[in-house]
């Protein structure tokens, strides 16, 4: 375990300069002109302007110099001054990082909860009315475009009747608490405010729900196909048959064998929504990794593009070390084996 944990620690920073590769790469390919986010289009037609915002900005340099350059600030945990804020790229990214990891934590924790809890139903329950619900739960949860669903529930418990507050991290009104773990809802309660807590957490429940549907319905299908596999063994006739109680052997012996092929898409899932919330913090306005992404995007703000793809790509790689670990701990015979 030691040594293979060692191997992938090894090889992370050899795949991380490939993903800073690909990424300073693609952002040199693509036709649009970084210098419409640095110059005002007034001054776009002045040859001085141009030439000192090129100086400014390294645009003068060759690819090779430019991609050096930028390998070398990176090591030292710099990575570029976007072009829109101003402001350090890391530092945008560390303020905005937490907002998405709360978003994606409490996602998968819903996503989680439901997608297990309906695939134990339907396979105990196989091929009766909980089943179908629960299929049809699981195949509209993963079809639905995300953007789709999350105006409607918007529109339907936010504007109509009400329930849920609407886009947005907290109300506007409310005083932010100091800033600690920059989990807001943690932060709230560190700082004792219960009102702040309270709110945050109202405003968390529409979008983490939005965002953890599709992974719902992933895990539950997969949850009820193992289930469903693990039901027809030989150890869950020999318990049944000692008069273990149907609550204690569909949860401790079938469930828990299920769980350790279930890890895995947790693990992928989790890293999955990490990249993939842009849509979801887009549509309720969330200040996260998402909406900073498209702001960066739209304005051509390449130091914030690569910035952006860099913190994604390294979450990915951590996410499957600690998934690829949690299934080993999990299921001992790979472990041996």
């Amino acid at each position: 375990m030691t040594r293979y944990i060692l191997r992938r620690l090894f090889a992370m920073p050899f795949l991380v300069l490939g993903i800073v590769t690909l990424a300073f790469l693609l952002t040199t390919l693509t036709k649009g002109d970084p210098l419409t986010a640095i110059v005002s289009e007034r001054q776009m037609n002045d040859p001085t302007v141009i030439a000192a915002a090129k100086a400014r900005w390294g645009l003068d340099r060759s690819l090779p110099e430019r991609y050096v350059i930028y390998v070398g600030n990176l090591v030292t945990g710099d990575m570029g001054t976007s072009f829109i804020t101003r402001r350090a790229v890391a530092q945008d990214i560390l303020f905005r990082l937490p907002a998405t990891m709360e978003l994606v934590i409490a996602a998968m924790i819903i996503g989680s909860t439901i997608g297990i809890a309906l695939g134990v139903l339907a396979a105990y329950f196989r091929n009766t009315a909980t089943d179908h619900f629960a299929r049809l739960f699981a195949l509209f949860g993963s079809s639905v475009p995300v953007f789709w669903l999350g105006l409607a529930l918007l529109f339907v418990f936010s504007v109509k009747f009400g329930i849920l507050p609407g886009p947005g991290r907290m109300d506007a009104r409310l005083p932010l608490p100091d800033e600690i773990t920059g989990f807001l809802t943690i932060d709230a309660l560190l700082a004792g405010d219960l009102r702040v807590f309270i709110d945050a957490l109202w405003h968390l429940i529409l979008p983490a729900f939005v965002l953890g549907w599709s992974v719902a319905g992933t895990i539950s299908r997969l949850v009820r196909a193992n289930m469903l596999e693990v039901l027809g063994r030989e150890f869950i006739l020999t318990a049944r048959a000692k008069g273990a109680g149907e609550m204690r052997v569909v949860l401790r012996h079938a469930l828990r064998n299920t769980l350790v092929p279930t890890l895995t898409v947790i693990g992928y899932s989790f890293a999955y929504l990490l990249t993939g919330a842009i849509l979801t913090e887009t549509i309720f306005s969330w200040p996260g990794m998402g909406s900073y992404a498209v702001s960066a995007a739209r304005g051509l703000d390449f130091p914030a593009i690569i910035g952006v793809t860099i913190v994604g790509g390294v979450v990915f790689l951590i996410t499957n070390l600690i998934t690829d670990i949690a299934y080993v701990i999990a299921n001992p015979r790979v472990k041996l084996g």
